[in-house]
């Protein structure tokens, strides 16, 4: 967080503009930075991810448990703060050999309950061929989570971008 206080103080960002994302073991920190720090950032990707608070024991890996459980588990931040949080990007890959594909289904699980909206998608689309987004939030106009399976993805950024619509 001091690094992002420092950019911001320094070079006078907008504290309105302040995103987090990660791969791999970035993403499982961009998760934690999203939790503990819900009034500094706008957004963030988790691209390969697991939900936070799960290195700290959720049972068998991957956790398998309702939302409500699911929503506290992890940081006090993540069950203990009521002001407005940030929007989410899960992104994870079906033949992820590392960080099992179970666990963007508990990813939704954890921030649907935690942003307080349906697991029932309000958007169900495919911007490329193997690519499936879910879109969860209140409706269409107030999407506060965006989670994209890749189909034949393994642990890494999908590859190429091409071929989006």
């Amino acid at each position: 967080m001091s690094m992002v206080a420092h950019i911001e103080r320094t070079y006078h960002g907008n504290p309105h503009r302040v995103y987090v994302t990660g791969a791999l073991s970035g993403a499982i920190m961009t998760g934690v930075m999203l939790a503990d720090y819900p009034d500094v950032f706008a957004a963030g990707a988790i691209f390969m991810g697991f939900p936070v608070g799960c290195d700290r024991g959720c049972g068998p890996y991957p956790a398998i448990l309702p939302p409500r459980a699911m929503g506290r588990f992890g940081p006090p931040g993540l069950s203990g703060y009521h002001g407005p949080r940030p929007r989410v990007q899960i992104w994870h890959g079906t033949v992820d050999d590392n960080i099992l594909y179970a666990n963007f289904g508990e990813e939704i699980k954890q921030w649907t309950n935690v942003l307080g909206v349906s697991q029932a998608p309000v958007i169900t689309d495919h911007p490329a061929p193997s690519w499936t987004r879910t879109a969860y939030g209140t409706s269409r106009d107030d999407i506060k989570i965006e989670a994209y399976s890749i189909r034949g993805a393994g642990h890494g950024l999908p590859q190429p971008f091409s071929g989006m619509k």
